[in-house]
């Protein structure tokens, strides 16, 4: 990740500040960014909207945030509600509530517990997916991806405000991956190596080349045993 050298951003209460480059970033309260930004970090508690792209090397946000451009990030800290209108790219991803992406969303490593929804395609190397509501994506394609239903926690009861109403599962139009372990999934297509199809889950196909485990419970289409 590049290193900024600019000054640092610091906002307290309700205040606007201008695009630019900044070393490190931090909004306690009401915070708007008008313009594009680039920071070292950017650590923001409570509301704060970015109206343009946003490239920082590690990002922690607690409360509400919004992007109304590109996201990039080495590392991401997410508690709360995140809404990033274009893409988003990042090395890790930690998300605790609810992430709605409306382009692309490409990451490494992607730990999340609550709801989702990406508008575009979904891309990582491994996925933990630990559902409060409904998870959404158009294509997903990883190394390895789990799929669960989020035990009741503390967090759902002081979230379950913010979670839209639906059942917690992974709705998806192709899984394509390595390792394949899903729970209460709804899918067309899957396509993997390993393929773990565990309770709740309805898939139409299932192409797999080395194994393929299936509960008793599971609804599927057919299944097919490809080469190599």
């Amino acid at each position: 990740m590049e290193t900024f050298n600019g000054p640092d951003l610091l906002i307290n209460g309700v205040s606007k500040a201008g695009g630019g480059e900044y070393g490190k970033v931090k909004i306690d309260g009401v915070g708007t960014v008008e313009g594009s930004v680039a920071s070292v970090t950017f650590d923001a508690n409570g509301i704060t909207k970015v109206h343009g792209d946003l490239i920082t090397g590690e990002l922690d946000s607690d409360g509400i945030f919004r992007v109304d451009g590109l996201l990039t990030a080495r590392k991401m800290k997410i508690d709360g509600k995140m809404k990033v209108k274009g893409s988003l790219k990042a090395d890790y991803c930690s998300a605790n509530g609810i992430l709605n992406i409306g382009g692309d969303c490409e990451i490494e490593q992607f730990d999340m517990h609550g709801a989702f929804e990406v508008q575009g395609l979904l891309n990582a190397g491994r996925m933990e997916l630990k559902l409060q509501g409904r998870g959404k994506a158009r294509e997903i394609g990883v190394e390895s991806i789990q799929v669960r239903q989020a035990s009741r926690s503390v967090w759902g009861k002081l979230w379950s405000w913010m979670l839209p109403k639906f059942s917690p599962e992974l709705q998806v139009t192709v899984i394509e991956g390595d390792d394949i372990d899903l729970e209460y999934t709804e899918a067309d297509i899957v396509r993997g190596n390993r393929v773990l199809i565990g309770k709740g889950c309805s898939i139409g196909l299932i192409e797999y080349r080395t194994e393929l485990k299936v509960h008793p419970g599971a609804k599927i289409g057919k299944e097919v045993k490809t080469g190599g």
